[in-house]
């Protein structure tokens, strides 16, 4: 699949809204008949436009309530210790999202904790002992303005 057509990006958009769509009520939608909708979407999928189906959880309700934007600064910037610290952060739980990013830091981390106290010992127990580690900046988050999950299909 090379290029999506007009539909295909319908699909895309219409699944980012409610990925628990129904294909009888996708396929009303799109003004097609079931069988040739449910294809669509599996090419999608087997294409890699889809990358799965998740429930969108709040993270107050889950006693995650506390969320920092962290910037990681490396020691070193060699080939083995950007690896090592991508297999690390892999296994970090609390990091909910980690961007390798250009300027004056490396990396940029979404850490999810139940509170500062628990951010603290994330951050003494777990990241600073990274052998990679060279410095941390920690931004706490008060208040999340846009928290956008769909990604604008253009055409």
């Amino acid at each position: 699949m090379n290029e999506l057509d007009k539909t295909d990006r319908k699909i895309l958009e219409i699944l980012q809204g409610n990925a628990r769509i129904t294909n009888k009520e996708l396929s009303s939608q799109l003004g097609l008949s079931p069988p040739p909708t449910l294809e669509r979407v599996k090419k999608l999928e087997n294409a890699g436009y889809i990358k799965g189906y998740i429930a969108q959880l709040d993270p107050e309700r889950i006693n995650l309530g506390s969320t920092m934007m962290v910037s990681v600064t490396l020691h070193q910037h060699s080939q083995q210790s950007i690896e090592e610290f991508h297999r690390a952060v892999a296994d970090l739980t609390e990091v909910m999202e980690c961007y390798h990013v250009t300027g004056d830091d490396d990396f940029l981390l979404k850490v999810v904790c139940k509170d500062i106290k628990e951010y603290e010992s994330f951050v003494r127990e777990k990241l600073a002992k990274l052998n990679s580690l060279g410095k941390i900046k920690s931004s706490v988050v008060l208040s999340t303005v846009k928290m956008e999950r769909k990604y604008p299909i253009s055409e």
